[in-house]
């Protein structure tokens, strides 16, 4: 069996961290963006934080956040990656990396081929990349927004580093997507919520089975 780590991003209850830990998820992702219904306090990121098992990886999700708020959020929260999720240049995403000494991990927006040049740029200076559905033009959110791109755009593709595929994935399609891109890490977000900002335990545990399945090599 191949192993497809999970990360279920957007949490904000306890009871969320148990779900993600219970089903097998390898990655927590908490929200720091105040216009998301996802988005969570340094204070409130700690105490789920503190509460998750050895081995559930912690990370930041923040949008073209100025030093001060990672300051905040590092401070407080025990963290294992970073996510920047906003327009930060290569030049940042390598400055956030050395002021921190966290990994740190680039979403970058695809809709077109036009877009693909950005995560080999990306991928020099950051230690993974967030391979996600492009907003739509106006757009509140950069992501969360629960849409896909079309996946045959990345099929087959390999860049500098690891990465991660998100942008509209639910338990029904997830198996269809691996197979489509040979993603070896997947996000998601939305797609295992019964309403914005409220995540599903049942949800939560069918779609970290059904990507774990999609792992799984055929019997000859």
């Amino acid at each position: 069996m191949h192993d497809i780590r999970v990360k279920i991003c957007g949490l904000t209850r306890p009871e969320d961290v148990a779900a993600v830990a219970a089903a097998g998820a390898r990655y927590a992702g908490f929200v720091f963006f105040p216009a998301s219904p996802r988005s969570v306090t340094p204070a409130v990121a700690r105490e789920l934080a503190l509460g998750a098992p050895p081995g559930l990886a912690k990370v930041a999700l923040v949008v073209d956040a100025e030093d001060t708020l990672l300051d905040e959020i590092v401070g407080a929260v025990p963290l294992d990656m970073l996510q920047l999720h906003g327009r930060e240049s290569v030049a940042r995403v390598a400055e956030v990396r050395a002021r921190y000494g966290l990994p740190v991990m680039k979403a970058v927006g695809v809709a077109s081929e036009a877009d693909l040049p950005a995560l080999l740029e990306y991928g020099r200076v950051a230690d993974q990349l967030l391979v996600d559905a492009k907003a739509p033009k106006g757009a509140v959110l950069p992501g969360g927004n629960g849409l896909a791109f079309d996946w045959r755009l990345i099929a087959g593709r390999r860049w500098p580093v690891p990465w991660m595929l998100a942008g509209g994935l639910t338990p029904e399609n997830v198996a269809r997507a691996v197979a489509m891109t040979g993603a070896r890490q997947v996000d998601v977000s939305s797609g295992v919520e019964t309403a914005p900002g409220r995540k599903d335990g049942g949800l939560i545990r069918d779609f970290v089975a059904a990507a774990s399945e999609a792992g799984a090599v055929p019997r000859l």
